[in-house]
């Protein structure tokens, strides 16, 4: 098998063949996770465009097929639910005569033949359909390491719960149908994969979810006769993303494009790019009005080779490194176009970078050569200069001095140093916290102390924090998207402080059973390390500490690392280990290592795996997968929006 990057591009391209082959004179329209993964795996429509389709559409579609005889639906999953109604309403006004779906799940109601007869029957008399199975599952490259399953997007594992269920009661048939069903989708989606790798894996879970989805994979029927014929052995370790929030919320990477990824708005429709404004290399003022003028650009870039490079150094490098490099690769285009350029030496700065880029305004051959490259710059310069930049040293500073805090005191009287620093709108300036800064706060503490003893100090401690963040909402002057998300309250006018109050119990609900999610852990029940008189208090992340065992070079048995058996001779092998010496499978047996975050994974923790894996066991392959790439917003708005798992399951 190559490395894992080219493969990884092979599998992408090769899900967008059957589309790409098929789009001669037709309208395509995909769902927002099929356009996120042909944006980040193939450049976006352009690709589709020069196949020849006449146009690109987002499903549901507002404009429908525009009168065009010929449609190819491109379906994340199965053909279900809004999907179903929004193809349906495409085909039901009668202008598609052809039409091609092509799908990754099975869909409810029969097979290949049963669905072209559903569609026919849509079209209406004379219609054609075709149904093409596409093989791998639509994902998106972010980078060389990190590959994002967008429909799967939804995915957290279940918080503990005042019960706590624990991991020997976990079962597929024990969770919610919502999430059945999507856990049903991830490991179709991933034999899909393994089987356009050519891989023989073997699979292993930490925490409750994630023993699901291994055992569902280390028994599903396509995946065990794949693994007969397949040569090349991987490990496939599955992570709870819930055993470790502090990590999801934190700000402790010195990464810049965690921080671009934090603080530039989101591109419409995607839930991982970021809007970057072009309107610098324009002629037009700089002011609101024209932004919206001006279409924006993203980091996505992969047919651009020299800002893929940049791209992979903001991902890998500390900010001040990947600030330098982007102000290299933007002198080496500067000096390729004989741009006039003066080069400076020194710390970069966003006014450097701004004065390199406006060479390039009115030249639009350089514009034309680089604009992979001149949007990144952008992104960079826009970030350094965002004011929620520089509350990311705020928040770092204040993540510290927690660590130390939780170490030395109890949770109430950490809570009790946080009560003043809750502030509502107008009493606050630009450094003070926000309500969603609280949010990432809180999570952070809770995530980071672990169980934590309760009693009236306690409660009384939570109730006063609650109060005090209840009004910070309900003074809000327009609810903020989240807050939205989390009241289900769209606007202040019907944000009543009953809602306010419901929506924050609710929170500190969850937040008790983030403390707890590490209670049935052995080896990995903490994250914190409480310092002594000679270190100061820190975080250790769960994730590093998993990956340290698989590397470690003595294979201990691993404690929490549980290897999901496939059949009977992986049941003997671990029966006769023991009481006879019988080497167990080890997630560090083999050369490639994928870890799959469920719930979400940060770019932080993909360098620090890569970079564990490089140095620990050198020679090891490793590709992270997961099904969302988050930011500290991000995680919140998973934990705490109001309907966080609808999967589109219903017809």
């Amino acid at each position: 098998m190559a490395g894992p990057e080219p493969e990884l591009r092979r599998v992408c391209r090769q899900a967008w063949e059957p589309v790409l082959a098929r789009a001669l004179r037709a309208v395509v329209f995909l769902d927002s996770a099929a356009a996120e993964a042909l944006h980040w795996g193939c450049g976006g429509a352009g690709e589709l465009l020069a196949a020849g389709a006449l146009a690109v559409r987002a499903l549901p579609a507002a404009a429908g097929a525009a009168g065009a005889a010929r449609a190819v639906f491109v379906v994340s999953g199965a053909l279900r639910g809004g999907t179903a109604a929004a193809v349906r309403a495409v085909l039901g006004q009668g202008a598609v005569r052809h039409c091609v779906l092509v799908t990754g799940g099975e869909a409810e109601g029969g097979g290949q033949a049963e669905l072209e007869g559903t569609l026919r029957r849509w079209m209406g008399e004379g219609g054609r359909a075709e149904v093409v199975p596409r093989g791998p599952p639509l994902l998106a490259p972010v980078s060389a390491e990190l590959c994002l399953l967008p429909a799967l997007q939804v995915l957290l594992p279940p918080l503990p719960g005042s019960g706590g269920t624990g991991p020997a009661e976990a079962g597929l048939g024990a969770l919610p149908s919502e999430l059945r069903e999507v856990v049903r989708a991830l490991v179709g989606d991933l034999d899909a994969l393994f089987a356009a790798l050519g891989l023989r894996e073997e699979s292993f879970a930490v925490g409750t979810l994630s023993r699901v989805i291994a055992a569902e994979l280390a028994s599903y029927t396509p995946a065990r006769n794949r693994r007969r014929m397949a040569s090349n052995k991987a490990s496939v370790v599955f992570v709870d993303r819930t055993l470790d929030l502090a990590g999801a919320v934190g700000h402790h990477g010195d990464n810049l494009a965690e921080k671009i990824l934090s603080v530039l708005p989101k591109l419409p429709g995607h839930k991982t790019d970021v809007m970057v404004n072009m309107v610098e290399l324009t002629a037009l003022q700089a002011t609101d009005e024209t932004c919206g003028i001006i279409a924006p650009g993203c980091l996505a870039q992969p047919n651009d080779p020299a800002a893929k490079a940049l791209w992979e150094s903001f991902m890998n490098l500390k900010q001040k490194e990947a600030v330098m490099e982007a102000r290299r690769h933007l002198v080496e285009a500067a000096s390729r176009e004989n741009l006039p350029i003066k080069m400076s030496m020194g710390r970069v700065t966003p006014e450097q970078l701004s004065s390199y880029i406006q060479l390039f305004r009115n030249n639009l051959k350089a514009l034309e050569n680089h604009c992979g490259l001149l949007q990144l710059v952008l992104a960079t310069v826009q970030t350094l200069k965002h004011l929620q930049t520089s509350k990311w040293d705020n928040f770092l500073a204040f993540e510290r001095l927690l660590l130390q805090t939780i170490g030395e005191s109890e949770m109430p009287s950490v809570l009790n140093q946080l009560l003043p620093m809750i502030k509502s709108y107008n009493n606050r300036t630009k450094d003070d916290y926000t309500c969603e800064d609280f949010l990432i706060l809180l999570v952070y503490m809770y995530s980071v102390v672990g169980e934590i003893k309760s009693g009236k100090e306690l409660d009384a401690a939570e109730e006063e924090v609650k109060k005090a963040l209840v009004k910070a909402i309900c003074d809000e002057p327009e609810p903020s998207p989240i807050l939205q998300k989390i009241t289900g309250c769209d606007s202040s006018l019907n944000l009543t402080t009953q809602k306010a109050t419901d929506a924050v119990d609710n929170i500190f609900r969850s937040l008790r059973d983030i403390a707890r999610a590490r209670m049935h852990m052995k080896q990995f029940n903490s994250i914190h390390n409480a310092g002594s008189n000679t270190h100061q208090a820190s975080y250790k992340p769960l994730l590093k500490q998993v990956v340290e065992e698989i590397c470690n070079p003595e294979r201990p048995d691993p404690v929490d690392i549980e290897h999901m058996s496939s059949g009977l001779t992986d049941l003997l092998k671990t029966g006769f280990s023991m009481f006879m010496k019988v080497n167990r499978p080890h997630p560090g047996d083999h050369p490639l290592l994928i870890i799959f975050m469920v719930g979400g994974v940060t770019v932080s923790e993909v360098k620090m795996v890569k970079d564990l894996v490089a140095t620990r066991k050198p020679g090891t392959q490793v590709i992270v997968l997961s099904n969302a790439l988050l930011t500290p917003l991000r995680a919140i708005e998973s934990l705490f929006a109001t309907e966080r798992l609808q999967p589109d399951i219903n017809m």
